[in-house]
């Protein structure tokens, strides 16, 4: 979620910009570890198509990916940061990015450093990105840095894109059944009952479920749509303020079979995001940072958050990690291991593959699992209802 701040610097001037964070806790707490004093904090005004501004403007992970990947290829073949940004400007198909590395492109030539350009644009560059190629500016590898970050954000952009592909069909299929079962309800049933009812045949009791269903939507559809519509408004409203998204991030690790499936990701997420910035030279304190900025879910960005302070006041980060029953206790006693051996950045490069490798295999399962399982929902359904339709039926033709 985007935030608009005023600050005081410790030299008491003030500035205002903007700042992405999955709750407002995370945007205090990013301004107040860059030694910045909170004047005032509040989430970015949402504009509408009304007022002039295009509703579709925001800019997609596969956008920041192919972007990553273009620049690094560019800086890999020494062309000048000023001529690649010209380049990309020209050729980038999404407006907003076009804009962004337009702006860039005027800072840098102000005088400023490529990572302070990038980070006047937190929506679209996030903490993680800019401490990346602040890393690569100071290590004078800037080639390099892009390289990593364009690796590790096809991987992540790979991991998301299976993970929400896998939960298209059962989604679209649910859908779909309940969409043809109100209108077969709605339409069908009521001329099934005036045939019924005409006829004076005994009624089984699962058709006279059918029809009370029929009648009651028949009776009280509008009210029950009028109730849905202010309930989805209600439940988007309370979505996105910070218990919401907390309640929402609890419940998707919660879900039967699904709940490994997301906890498997964070994980693999996470591992990934803090053994590459670790291997670029940042700091522990500023990877836990940038992880929980990326993290996806509002409890895993919490225990980085937590743990960045752990680590901050001098204790170690699998010992804060292991008070937590979200974080596997592998993860944890893993990464004692690599703090004790010297060996972090390899241990969380370990887990990263192995997490992955559990989230490719619990979808390949899942996809495997869910053809047979909504055919077989399918088929329960339909049988019911045409058994509701057909046994009344049949009955009155065998009684003429």
């Amino acid at each position: 979620m985007l935030y608009k701040y005023t600050v005081s610097t410790p030299e008491g001037e003030k500035q205002s910009g903007t700042i992405e964070a999955a709750t407002t806790e995370i945007a205090i707490r990013s301004l107040q570890n860059k030694n910045f004093i909170i004047i005032s904090l509040k989430p970015a005004e949402k504009k509408f198509f009304f007022k002039g501004v295009k509703i579709f403007g925001g800019v997609k992970a596969r956008d920041i990916v192919i972007f990553s990947r273009q620049l690094a290829t560019l800086f890999e073949a020494k062309i000048a940061a000023l001529t690649s940004f010209k380049l990309l400007a020209s050729e980038t198909e999404n407006q907003t990015l076009r804009d962004a590395i337009g702006e860039v492109l005027n800072d840098i030539q102000g005088g400023i450093s490529l990572s302070q350009a990038m980070a006047k644009h937190p929506h679209i560059f996030s903490r993680f990105y800019v401490s990346m190629v602040r890393s690569g500016e100071e290590s004078g590898k800037l080639d390099e840095s892009f390289n990593y970050m364009a690796d590790y954000l096809e991987r992540s952009y790979e991991l998301s894109s299976k993970a929400k592909n896998a939960l298209i069909y059962p989604a679209f299929i649910i859908s779909t059944l309940m969409i043809v079962l109100v209108l077969m309800i709605t339409f069908v049933v009521p001329h099934l009952t005036a045939i019924l009812t005409e006829s004076g045949q005994q009624i089984p009791i699962y058709t006279k479920i059918l029809i009370g269903l029929s009648n009651f939507f028949r009776q009280f559809g509008v009210f029950l749509l009028i109730a849905l519509v202010f309930a989805i408004i209600f439940l988007w409203r309370y979505l996105r303020t910070e218990n919401g998204k907390m309640l929402i991030s609890r419940f998707q690790i919660s879900i039967p079979f699904l709940g490994n499936l997301y906890k498997k990701f964070y994980i693999s997420r996470i591992t990934d995001n803090l053994e590459l910035s670790l291997s670029s030279g940042i700091s522990v304190v500023r990877a836990l940072e940038s992880a929980a900025d990326i993290a996806g879910g509002s409890i895993y960005s919490k225990i980085l958050l937590d743990s960045t302070n752990d680590v901050r006041g001098g204790g170690s980060l699998s010992a804060s990690l292991i008070r937590y029953k979200e974080i596997p206790p592998i993860v944890s006693q893993m990464i004692k291991i690599g703090e004790e051996t010297g060996k972090l950045n390899f241990i969380l490069k370990t887990l990263s593959r192995f997490y992955k490798r559990e989230v490719d295999n619990t979808i390949e399962t899942m996809v495997n699992m869910i053809e047979p399982a909504m055919i077989l929902v399918l088929g329960v359904f339909a049988a019911l209802f045409i058994l509701s339709i057909i046994v009344p039926i049949y009955n009155i033709t065998a009684g003429v």
